[in-house]
């Protein structure tokens, strides 16, 4: 057992010096690795830091050209539509004067109507009176022309009456001379 203190730790420190000798190889080298890659990645720092300020210089740049060109744009925006609300107020008072002027003509054309209807309905009632005494005077002049008929034909009865009564009277007396 006194053996076994001794050969494990001998058989540690063998293992031990193995793996320290080939890290001990390489360490060197994979420091310089380490450092090389370090100052490879500060270098490429520094490169990006300066790529990125150029990248953030011409962002800024065109950044500041379109809020220029935004800006003109809201202003072009903005004076067009003063421009049409302007125009739109000219329009509407043109509308309201216009539709003023058309008002006022229709309100004389409807009594200008008015007046012509009124005219119109004189005129018919006119019209009417004449036909109805155009209609009095031809029913009249019909009744007056058989009326006149009727006396002619009564003229020519009484007449013919009076030849009768005449030659009655003139038989009378030729018979009573007879007679006598």
């Amino acid at each position: 057992m006194n053996k076994a203190y001794f050969i494990f730790p001998l058989v540690g420190l063998l293992i031990f010096g193995g793996i320290y000798v080939q890290f001990d190889r390489g360490y060197e080298a994979h420091q310089t690795e380490l450092k090389a890659a370090a100052d490879k990645a500060k270098a490429d720092k520094a490169k990006k830091d300066v790529a990125d300020r150029e990248a953030a210089i011409k962002a800024a740049v065109e950044s500041s050209k379109k809020r220029e060109a935004e800006r003109l744009e809201r202003e072009r925006v903005k004076e067009a539509k003063d421009n049409a609300r302007v125009e739109a107020e000219d329009r509407r008072q043109r509308t309201y004067d216009e539709r003023n002027k058309l008002r006022d003509q229709g309100n004389r054309l409807k009594k200008d109507l008015e007046e012509v209807k009124a005219a119109t309905a004189k005129i018919a009632d006119e019209k009417k009176k004449q036909i109805d005494e155009q209609a009095f005077l031809m029913t009249y002049v019909k009744q007056a022309e058989a009326n006149q008929k009727y006396y002619y034909d009564l003229l020519d009865k009484i007449d013919a009456a009076e030849k009768a009564r005449l030659a009655a009277e003139a038989a009378a007396a030729a018979a009573a001379k007879k007679n006598s």
